[in-house]
């Protein structure tokens, strides 16, 4: 029975329930400054993330970038970066759709924070 409480989370995210505006109502998994600019720090995540991710969606949004970052198994989002220009470098938000979900996969986070500043 508990399995069943833990699958069935999962398999909802992993079927591609989630949509970017759903990602986005959640709340931030990480919110920090980076002394790097938006497009140098999606490059950074699309060089990190290319292996365990595939090809990120880079778009223009609001005063930076929004970058889209798929599910590992499936089709559909699995979190969204907003990373908006500031003097000297940019803020970053990070909305994840498991962010609820203990044991979702950490590849996104690890990347996210080597990319802060290396």
């Amino acid at each position: 029975m508990k399995w069943g409480l833990w699958l069935l989370p999962m398999a909802l995210t992993i079927s591609g329930c989630a949509n970017v505006s759903d990602i986005n109502e959640s709340l931030p998994t990480m919110n920090v400054i980076s002394g790097k600019k938006p497009h140098e720090y999606a490059q950074c995540l699309s060089e990190k993330l290319a292996d365990s991710r595939g090809a990120l969606q880079i778009q223009s949004h609001k005063d930076g970038l929004r970058v889209i970052v798929p599910l590992k198994f499936s089709v559909g989002p699995s979190a969204v970066f907003d990373i908006e220009e500031r003097s000297g470098g940019s803020s970053i938000k990070l909305h994840e759709s498991m962010s609820n979900v203990p044991v979702r996969p950490k590849d996104v986070q690890k990347a996210a924070n080597e990319c802060i500043s290396g």
